[in-house]
């Protein structure tokens, strides 16, 4: 289980997270994390959540969004909202890493997609965009289906490609959670 206090880093997107609160804090209502960004530092893809809203609070930089198909600038004191269901992605905008602060509700499960994305990274086991081998990433998505898809794609179709992928990957022995070499426990983060 992550604690409240804890980083991760993503060397591959130049993300870097301190959660401040964590879902065992807040009875699984939200997830509060400080999230800076390397230059040139991004997001792996553009998402959607289904029934999670986020709200980004810019500290330091500037951070350019895609919400909705709309392009946007935020700097310090900026916020952004991203409602359920609503594609986005993010990318530092200027030449000095970006900080801000992003609250997610409900809690479900980012923090252990979190750490698994992050841990796999920092292990060299994904690609230069972030994301790790289609087979084990249909492994981690059948699992995280209800918390973060595809935008461009109906979902129906994501489940139908989730069914034959994640089988596949599993007979490989890709397991929906990964975690780093040093980093939570197992037993903890299925939690």
């Amino acid at each position: 289980m992550i604690r409240a206090g804890e980083t991760i880093e993503n060397p591959v997107t130049g993300e870097r997270v301190t959660f401040l609160k964590t879902s065992a804090e807040t009875d699984g209502e939200l997830v509060l994390i400080e999230t800076t960004v390397a230059p040139d530092g991004s997001v792996a893809a553009e998402h959607l959540h289904p029934y999670q809203c986020e709200r980004f609070e810019i500290l330091e930089g500037e951070v350019e969004f895609k919400v909705g198909g709309r392009l946007l600038t935020a700097g310090p004191g900026d916020v952004v909202v991203v409602e359920p269901g609503t594609a986005h992605r993010f990318r530092n905008a200027g030449e000095e890493e970006v900080r801000f602060r992003c609250e997610v509700r409900p809690a479900l499960t980012f923090e252990s997609f979190l750490v698994t994305m992050f841990g796999l990274a920092a292990d060299g086991k994904t690609g230069k965009g972030g994301l790790p081998n289609p087979f084990h990433l249909a492994v981690i998505m059948a699992e995280h289906f209800d918390l973060v898809r595809l935008p461009h794609v109906p979902a129906w179709m994501q489940r139908a490609g989730l069914a034959l992928g994640a089988p596949v990957g599993r007979l490989l022995g890709y397991e929906p959670f990964y975690l780093p070499r040093r980093g939570p426990e197992r037993q903890d983060l299925a939690a």
